[in-house]
C-alpha cells in the first residue's frame, strides 16, 4: 500500500514569486536569528537554478550579523565560476552582496577535472562547518529531481541511503549536462529547518504526484526525501 505524504509536509501558498521570495527570506533569516542567539553561528544551505534568484536577492536585505553566518550549496554542477551556469556564480551575484558579502562562503566546486579528485578535500571543508544546517533551501525540477538527485543518476540509489556515510557524492545522470557533486540525504535531513521551494503549476503537479505517488510520482527522488523527513518539509510554492 502507498503511503500518502501529504502529512510530511507544511504548505505555504503565494500570489507572485516577489511575496514568496519575500516570506521565505523572512523564515530563513528567523531561523539564522535564532541559531545565532542560541549557538553563536549559523549555517545555511542553499539551491541554485533560476528560481531561488529573487528569494536570495531579497534574504541579501535582511539585517543579519552575517559575518557569523556560513553559506553552503546543496549541489554544484562541477563548472568553474567563470560558467554561467555555475551555483556558486550565482549565489555570490544574487545573495553575496551588500552586507551579506561578509557571510563566509563554502562552495563545493574544487580545480580539478573530475568531482571525484576533489570529493575528501569538500567533505573536509564541509566538516568543519556548524553542523546541523540551520536553514537548508531545496528546488525541485520538472522530473522530480532535487538537490542532484536526478532520475538514471549514477549514485542516485547511493545517495538516496538515509543510512549512508557519505555526506557528499558526485553525479552523472542523462538530464544532468555536466557531472555533479550533491549532498546526500542524511544531511539535508539532519537541517534543522527544510524547506522546498517551487513555481509554476507544472512542478505542483509533480509535487503532488510524488505525494501521492500517482502515475511516475512514486519514482521521483523528491518523493525519498520528503518520505525520510523527520518533520514536515515547508513548500513555498506559487503559480
Amino acid at each position: 500500500m502507498t503511503t500518502d505524504l501529504s502529512p510530511k509536509i507544511q504548505p505555504h501558498t503565494f500570489p507572485d514569486p516577489t511575496a514568496l521570495a519575500e516570506a521565505l527570506a523572512l523564515s530563513v533569516a528567523g531561523d539564522l536569528r535564532a541559531a545565532l542567539a542560541e549557538r553563536g553561528s549559523a549555517s545555511l544551505a542553499l539551491s541554485g537554478g533560476n528560481t531561488p534568484k529573487a528569494f536570495m536577492q531579497a534574504l541579501a536585505l535582511q539585517p543579519l550579523d552575517w559575518p557569523r553566518i556560513v553559506v553552503t550549496l546543496v549541489d554544484e554542477r562541477w563548472v568553474p565560476e567563470s560558467n554561467a551556469r555555475s551555483n556558486a556564480a550565482l549565489l555570490r551575484t544574487n545573495l553575496l552582496q551588500g552586507p551579506a558579502a561578509a557571510a563566509r562562503f563554502v562552495p563545493l566546486y574544487r580545480d580539478a577535472p573530475e568531482p571525484e579528485q576533489a570529493l575528501a578535500e569538500v567533505e573536509s571543508d564541509l566538516a568543519a562547518l556548524p553542523s546541523p544546517f540551520d536553514a537548508l533551501v531545496l528546488g525541485m525540477g520538472n522530473d522530480g529531481h532535487t538537490a542532484s538527485f536526478f532520475p538514471g543518476g549514477d549514485h542516485l540509489t547511493a545517495a538516496l541511503d538515509p543510512s549512508t556515510t557519505a555526506v557528499l557524492l558526485p553525479m552523472r545522470a542523462p538530464d544532468a549536462g555536466e557531472p555533479r557533486i550533491t549532498l546526500t540525504l542524511p544531511p539535508i535531513l539532519a537541517a534543522r529547518h527544510l524547506y522546498l521551494h517551487i513555481e509554476g503549476a507544472g512542478k505542483r503537479q509533480v509535487l503532488d504526484e510524488a505525494l501521492s505517488a500517482e502515475g511516475p510520482g512514486s519514482a521521483y527522488p523528491i518523493r525519498s526525501v520528503l518520505e525520510h523527513a523527520r518533520s514536515p518539509v515547508r513548500i513555498y510554492w506559487t503559480a
